[in-house]
Parts: structure tokens; sequence; C-alpha cells
């Protein structure tokens, strides 16, 4: 039988939201997704999309993303089948003529078997993503800061100075202005009060958002909080600002009827981690970064 790729159409979409959710099926904190968030994702994120048909059956698909994180393979999924490693290698490698850069990344599960196949496709570790999750039962003091600093939540006519202080703490273009309108339609009840700011020196040099876990309290009924983003600009960095505003972050989750918090941090970040485990979150899942120099552009 003849298998072709080419690239993702419209008319493509429901049988690739099937695709996605019979491969992911069984992954950490597994959400299928419908056909309305994944034409959104690939709006927002402008993927380039291939799949791969066999007698007019979608059986694969492969797709690339060109974000602030990088260049990076946002999946690749084939179907079960004696052909799968041999159809997945043929759509990375097609994928991969579309890098612009010299280096492509993905994100491949710590525990998966498969990482030892992006191996042999030439792609090597380097570092990973942390799940990290804390339980909330009660109010905790917030730790100590500098004398002169402001702690409060982010006022509305602050917006602007909150963007520019998250993108010069991530040291790139991490919010676009609007996201907390944005935010506040997507996560009712969340709002200005959600955002938790230090301010020295007249200006805004850390923050922590806490939001609601909306995706997941919906689909598994539970009463979590998420952090994120959180930054601190870095000439203010080792001064406790961001460990008060984590707490502070989870107290106000607690008071707002939550039991646990969850957040995401690199492997590599051991500064933020060890912040993390201080506050009592631990790790609850990781992935690997899977990186590979693209020989055609070297």
């Amino acid at each position: 039988m003849t298998i072709q790729t080419r690239s993702f159409t419209d008319k493509d979409l429901s049988s690739l939201v099937e695709l996605l959710n019979e491969t992911r099926k069984g992954s950490y904190e597994f959400i299928p997704i419908n056909e309305q968030k994944l034409r959104s994702q690939i709006k927002e994120r402008a993927l380039k999309i291939l799949v791969a048909e066999e007698e007019g059956e979608i059986i694969g698909s492969v797709a690339y993303n060109n974000g602030h994180w990088g260049e990076e393979i946002e999946w690749l999924c084939v179907r079960e089948n004696p052909n799968r490693k041999h159809l997945e290698n043929l759509l990375a490698k097609e994928i991969e003529t579309h890098v612009k850069g010299e280096k492509i990344f993905t994100v491949v599960d710590a525990e998966s078997p498969k990482i030892n196949e992006w191996a042999e496709r030439g792609y090597k570790p380097e570092g990973g993503l942390c799940h990290m999750i804390a339980r909330l039962d009660g109010l905790k003091p917030l730790p100590k800061v500098p004398e002169g600093t402001i702690i409060s939540s982010l006022k509305t006519e602050e917006k602007k100075d909150f963007v520019e202080a998250v993108n010069a703490g991530f040291n790139h273009e991490r919010l676009k202005q609007g996201v907390v309108q944005r935010w506040k339609s997507e996560c009712p009840p969340f709002s200005e009060e959600w955002i938790h700011i230090a301010k020295l020196d007249n200006k805004i040099v850390s923050v922590v958002v806490s939001r609601p876990d909306a995706k997941h309290n919906k689909f598994f009924g539970g009463k979590r909080g998420y952090l994120g983003p959180a930054a601190t600009l870095p000439k203010y960095r080792g001064k406790n600002l961001a460990s008060a505003l984590t707490r502070r972050a989870m107290n106000a989750l607690f008071e707002k009827g939550m039991n646990s918090v969850a957040l995401y941090t690199t492997e590599q970040n051991v500064p933020s981690v060890t912040l993390l485990r201080r506050l009592g979150f631990k790790i609850r899942h990781c992935w690997k970064f899977m990186h590979k120099n693209v020989s055609q552009h070297c």
C-alpha cells in the first residue's frame, strides 16, 4: 500500500483530532483535544503541519512551530502499525527541512522508550521540563524581603508595566500586551487580583501569576491552581522576592478554595527548583528536551 505525505488542510481537522487523541491516550494527565482547541492552537502558534495518508485515511502527522522557545517539533504521531517507526522517521526528516536555523528540538516524556528512537534520529537530551505540585492546606507566612519592598496585587493601570517586567525577566518576549484581558476571558474569575507583584525603586521588579488550572479542574473535577509565568529582573534576584510572591500566590489560591497548586519549571533551573522545594513543591512528572543540529544548515 502506498503512503503519501502532504500538507495539512482544514478538511483534515476532525481526522487529526482523532489521531492526536488516539496516540496521546494514556499519557500523563491526558486531556482530549477538540476541533475548536486544535484550530486555535494552529492559528496561535502558526503551526506547519504534515500528514501521512494511506488509502485516504490519515495515519500519521508531524507539526513544526517556530516559537519563543526556538524551533520545535510540536508533535510526531503515527497510529500503531508494523511500519510506525519507519513512518515516524520519514515525517521527522521531512519536517526538519523547514528548520530556518541550525537547531530544532522536541519534548519527550522522560519515561518513554521513544527517547531512544529520537536518539537514533540524531537528537540528544539537553535539559528537561518538570511539572511540580504542592498541597494547599493553610495560610503560611511570607519569606522576609528587603526593606522598602511593596508587595501587592496588580493594579489595572499597571498592566503595561507588568508585561514589560515579565519580558525583561525572561530576556525575550514572553507575553504580549493584552494578555491580561485574554486570561480574564479564558479563566474566569481571573482578574488583576490574581497577579502578584513586588515593587522596588518605584518599579515592578518581580511577578508571579496565579490562575485556576482550568483544563485540569474541568476534566478531572479538581480544585487545583496554577502558577505562571513568574519572573524577576536580574538585578533583583536573590532577595527572596520570588519566594514571597509565590507564597502569597499560594495563600491566595487557598483562600479561593484551591487544595493544590501546579507549575512548570526547567530542571536545569536549579535555583527555581530549590526555591520551590522549600515552599513544599514536589516534582510530579518530567519531560526531556531532545535537540538536534540540522546538518543542512551547518
